[in-house]
């Protein structure tokens, strides 16, 4: 009977000796390119740094700070108001204005870039169809500039508002029948409640989603290089590729890391200790419009579904399918392949990761575990420029003293073995994307009670056990959404890629940058519809079960 209780203590310890230790691992090897990218710039730094800081790093701040500010205000107005519009009215079109305002998030910002590039050009639909009205001729009039910091706000504002929008929806279906009653009876006008009652209380939710908008702001790369704007970013990638000067670029990257730590503390302060509670659940009584109120909220709504998506895609379609498109081909075909593969093997593994990682701390509950998984869970703040430079450098000592290791001791000449393979690519994106599989698996997991637990374990089941037959058929659900979401987002990702890939190994996403840098608009089309097509499943069913839960 004792020998039974000690055969069966053992097979639940070592199953979780096992998690345990493939999540701290994990952990480790997720915050290792940010550990990297701080020792490295707290080294002296060298020529190209001091160049950097006396002719460039001013520019860099100032063009953060306002193509920041730009989008903090767009992203803010076209998300809380169109969000309050389909929550709190009934206008012609409403219903399908609340799965398309999600939309535009399908399509990634710098192939909006290519588009109104396209679009607004001299050489463009537009400014031809002007001079063709007006006969006027080059340099008799004046069209905005499409690339300047301006244009790239715009551009990022349309493919991100809908982060505000989706969390500041949220907050206003939270919004209980008394508290905006409250306001009526206090002789507020509909403009006056929603600025004095539901905008406080869906404050929270409008920062967070603002904060989300620009971390991602901060983390672009294509579109601020196709702009030849001088950010952080496309400043890190100049100070790596074009001075060779390893340390200049991890400060750079520290630099970049302390805005998104500012963003994530003003995130932070502004929501501070609020908690907003209702004793009546009960919705508010939807509205309905007429005449031209319905008018302007129907283009109030649509307005950034239009210039987000619509044009956008239509515009690609047009170049897609003219006289000098790209026609799909055998290399297009292979550079689909690589993006599918490299998407589909990061995928697998994420959510492999985030599932161990997510069941060991519900496990365990152990400090250690649980701090591990919540620097996995951070990882999405880092932007892929600096995780780019953060695995670069590890992989490059590793590689140099493993040459070292191989020529001192058998004579043997290698090349480098892990950096520019696939290896440190799929490593860029898990550190970049674990926090993604890793939250939905979380909430999934929430969802299962731990009695089906302690019932497989009083027959015997082993921990690991119990999650292959209990858990796993019950996250089906939430397993298939991470490995969905990210995909998608290693299909787009474009930083990352760039500085990582292997020679002659393109992804959808670097093909079409390389074509649009080359001024080949119309060919860059083709590759950039089939990014925005991976995009808009996932996008879908998360719009179905956002109106589901409302």
């Amino acid at each position: 009977m004792q020998a039974a209780v000690v055969r069966t203590r053992s097979t639940r310890v070592r199953p979780h000796g096992a998690l345990e230790w493939i999540t701290l691992v994990t952990a480790f090897l997720i915050a290792l390119p940010l550990l990297s990218v701080i020792s490295t710039a707290l080294q002296p730094g060298g020529e190209a740094w001091v160049h950097i800081a006396n002719t460039s790093l001013s520019r860099y701040v100032a063009n953060t700070v306002v193509l920041m500010l730009g989008v903090a205000a767009l992203v803010i107005s076209m998300g809380t108001v169109s969000g309050w519009l389909v929550t709190m009215y009934g206008f012609p079109g409403r219903r399908l204005l609340e799965y398309a305002l999600v939309v535009p998030l399908a399509m990634p910002a710098y192939v909006l870039a290519y588009a109104y590039t396209d679009w607004l050009q001299f050489t463009g639909p537009v400014q031809g169809l002007l001079r063709e009205l007006t006969g006027w001729e080059a340099r008799q009039y004046w069209f905005p500039e499409i690339r300047t910091i301006g244009g790239a706000a715009m551009v990022l504002s349309f493919a991100l508002y809908p982060y505000v929008y989706l969390l500041a929806r949220t907050a206003f279906l939270d919004l209980s029948r008394n508290a905006l009653e409250a306001g009526r009876l206090a002789g507020y006008s509909a403009v006056r409640v929603f600025f004095h009652v539901a905008l406080p209380l869906a404050r929270p939710a409008v920062v967070a989603g603002a904060a989300l908008a620009l971390m991602e702001t901060l983390a672009d790369f294509g579109t601020v290089s196709y702009f030849g704007l001088e950010v952080f970013t496309t400043g890190i990638f100049k100070a790596w590729m074009s001075m060779g000067d390893r340390v200049a670029a991890g400060q750079l990257s520290l630099c970049l890391l302390g805005f998104v730590v500012i963003v994530l503390t003003i995130e932070r302060y502004s929501r501070g200790r609020a908690a907003y509670h209702s004793t009546l659940r009960k919705a508010a009584p939807v509205q309905q419009l007429q005449g031209w109120c319905a008018a302007l909220a129907c283009a109030a709504c649509g307005a950034p579904v239009f210039f987000g998506f619509v044009l956008p895609t239509g515009i690609l379609l047009h170049l897609a399918f003219g006289d000098d498109a790209l026609r799909w081909s055998e290399k297009l075909t292979q550079i689909l392949g690589n993006s599918v593969s490299v998407a589909g093997i990061t995928a697998l593994i994420a959510v492999t990761l985030a599932t161990v990682m997510a069941y060991s701390a519900r496990l365990t509950r152990l400090r250690r575990v649980l701090f591990a998984n919540r620097v996995a869970s951070l990882s999405y703040a880092i932007p892929g420029a600096v995780i780019a430079v953060g695995v670069l450098l590890p992989l490059g000592r590793f590689d140099n003293a493993f040459a070292d290791f191989l020529e001192r001791s058998f004579g043997m000449h290698v090349g480098l073995v892990l950096t520019g393979s696939l290896f440190a690519l799929v490593y860029a994106y898990l550190v970049r994307f674990l926090a993604i599989a890793h939250q939905s698996v979380e909430a999934g997991l929430a969802k299962i009670t731990p009695s089906m637990e302690d019932a497989a374990r009083s027959l015997g089941a082993a921990p690991l056990r119990t999650l292959r037959r209990v858990h796993a058929p019950l996250l089906a659900s939430s397993l298939a959404t991470a490995a969905l979401l990210v995909f998608v987002d290693v299909m787009k990702e474009l930083p990352a890629t760039f500085a990582l890939r292997p020679f002659n190994f393109d992804t959808l996403a670097v093909y079409a940058y390389h074509l649009a840098k080359d001024e080949r608009l119309a060919e860059a089309a083709l590759p950039s519809l089939v990014i925005v097509a991976a995009g808009l499943l996932p996008l879908i069913l998360a719009s179905k079960r956002m109106m589901r839960a409302a």
